[in-house]
């Protein structure tokens, strides 16, 4: 055997209750997985359906712009105009002891920063689509950050219970099998001993 293990009834005790554990933890450790596997799922298909309003919404703003530089001749009116964004924030969530993330963009009402004059209808459309692009890739940042722990976590729990299955509870059975075929085999022959000792005594 790999490793040095008296057989003793102690040890025997031992080696039980620790497969028992062993067993409780690879159990634990399955169901976090399928719980995690849901989660990250869920989150797939959710990431999915973003990133399709995401392209959506793009080819409209560019059809919108498109159509608002051929009728305005706008190739610099919104240079500078729109101010940086600094409403980002994130917060977090846990599922089955792993932090997630969200992304979040503070809502604000839309302002025209160009001006009205030499604007029209399709420039202030393109300017709507492109603000909730600027909302969805918020959200969809957070989404995909959570996907990638998700997994991380996932290829984790299910290294621990490869270790398990694999190592860990085959090697404690097999050391039970061992002890307590050795503790048999010693109880045999103690009593085959005591009977020859009987027998001895009989005879004298």
């Amino acid at each position: 055997m790999a490793e040095q293990i008296f057989p003793t009834k102690g040890n025997l005790i031992a080696c039980k209750k620790n497969l028992t554990l062993a067993k409780l933890g690879f159990d634990l450790l399955d169901r976090k997985r399928n719980v995690l596997m849901r989660e990250m799922m869920k989150f797939i298909d959710e990431a999915a359906g973003m990133q399709r309003a995401i392209g959506d919404t793009f080819i409209k703003a560019y059809k919108a712009l498109e159509s608002a530089n051929i009728t305005l001749g706008i190739e610099h009116a919104l240079e500078g105009a729109v101010p940086e964004e600094k409403g980002f924030s994130v917060t977090g969530h846990s599922i089955m002891g792993v932090d997630l993330p969200t992304g979040h963009l503070a809502s604000r009402p839309l302002y025209p920063y160009y001006g009205f004059s030499g604007s029209n209808a399709q420039l202030d459309y393109a300017y709507v689509c492109f603000d909730k692009v600027k909302q969805l890739c918020a959200q969809l940042a957070g989404i995909e950050n959570s996907v990638y722990r998700l997994a991380m976590a996932i290829k984790k729990t299910q290294r621990r219970a490869n270790m398990l299955e694999n190592v860990v509870i085959p090697r404690l059975e097999g050391n039970i099998k061992f002890i307590s075929g050795t503790l048999e085999e010693h109880e045999r022959e103690e009593f085959t001993r005591l009977k020859v000792i009987k027998r001895m005594k009989v005879k004298k």
